[in-house]
C-alpha cells in the first residue's frame, strides 16, 4: 500500500482571498515503511509574504522571487502523489489551497477521501490532550529539534514517525502474528526454511575437537555430552 505524507506551506490562511501556497514537502510510504523517495518543491507565490507567514516559515519575497509557479509544477505534482492516500496533519487546510491551486490551472481536484487526517486520529486517541505535531512529537518521544520554523519537508519527515505511532507503532508490519496468511510463501504456500545446498565448513579444529573429546572423556559416564 502506497501513502505519501505531505505537507505545505502558505501566505496566509486562505486561497479564496489571495493566500497561496509557497512550498511543499512529501514523503512516500510503502507498506507504512518510508522508501527514501521525496517530493520537494518551493513556490513563487506571485505575491508579497505578509509578515504573519513568514514569522512562521521563514520564506521571504526574495528567496521565492525566482522559484517556479504553481501552474508550472502542479502536473509534475499530481504524478508524483498518483492515487496514493494523503497522510496529511489538519488535512482540510492543505486539501483547500492545493485543489485551488490546481482549479486555478485546470487540473483533477484531489478528492476529499484520499486523505487521512492525523489531527483527527490524534484527537480521537487522546481526547482532550494537545494534537499539534509538537505536542504529538514529544509524546511519542521524535525528536524535532531540527524544526526552528515550519518547513514542508521537514514537517513530512516528523509527521510521518508521528503517523506510524498513531496507527499502533514503527514499521507496524513487522509484528509477529500466527496467522496462517502471514506464514504464507509465494503463491500461498506454506513457508518452510530450506536446507543449504552445500553445508558450511566446521570452525573447530582438528586440535580443538581433540581437546575436547579428552575433556568429556575425564567427566565419566555421567557426562551430560554422552547423554541422547
Amino acid at each position: 500500500m502506497r501513502e505519501v505524507v505531505l505537507d505545505t506551506e502558505t501566505t496566509g490562511f486562505d486561497p479564496e482571498t489571495g493566500d497561496r501556497i509557497v512550498e511543499i514537502g512529501a514523503v512516500e510510504l510503502q507498506g507504512h515503511i518510508a522508501t527514501g523517495k521525496t517530493y520537494h518543491q518551493y513556490i513563487n507565490p506571485e505575491r508579497s509574504m505578509p509578515d504573519e507567514a513568514f514569522q512562521v516559515h521563514g520564506l521571504g519575497d526574495d528567496f521565492l522571487r525566482d522559484k517556479p509557479k504553481f501552474a508550472e509544477v502542479g502536473k509534475s505534482f499530481l504524478e508524483f502523489i498518483g492515487d496514493a492516500k494523503l497522510v496529511i496533519h489538519n488535512a482540510a487546510f492543505d486539501i483547500k489551497f492545493l485543489n485551488a491551486e490546481l482549479k486555478w490551472m485546470g487540473l483533477p481536484q484531489i478528492p476529499w477521501d484520499q486523505a487521512i487526517d492525523t489531527l483527527e486520529i490524534a484527537r480521537k486517541r487522546f481526547p482532550g490532550s494537545p494534537a499539534s505535531l509538537d505536542a504529538l512529537c514529544r509524546r511519542f518521544n521524535i525528536d524535532n529539534s531540527e524544526r526552528t520554523l515550519h518547513g514542508a519537508l521537514l514537517d513530512s519527515e516528523i509527521l510521518a514517525e508521528v503517523y506510524l505511532e498513531l496507527i499502533g507503532g514503527r514499521q507496524p508490519d513487522f509484528g509477529l502474528s500466527t496467522g496462517a496468511a502471514d506464514a504464507s510463501g509465494p503463491g500461498g504456500t506454506e513457508w518452510t526454511p530450506r536446507p543449504r545446498p552445500k553445508p558450511l565448513k566446521p570452525r573447530l579444529s582438528e586440535q580443538e575437537a581433540a581437546a575436547h573429546a579428552d575433556f568429556v572423556a575425564k567427566l565419566g559416564d555421567d557426562a551430560l555430552w554422552l547423554k541422547s
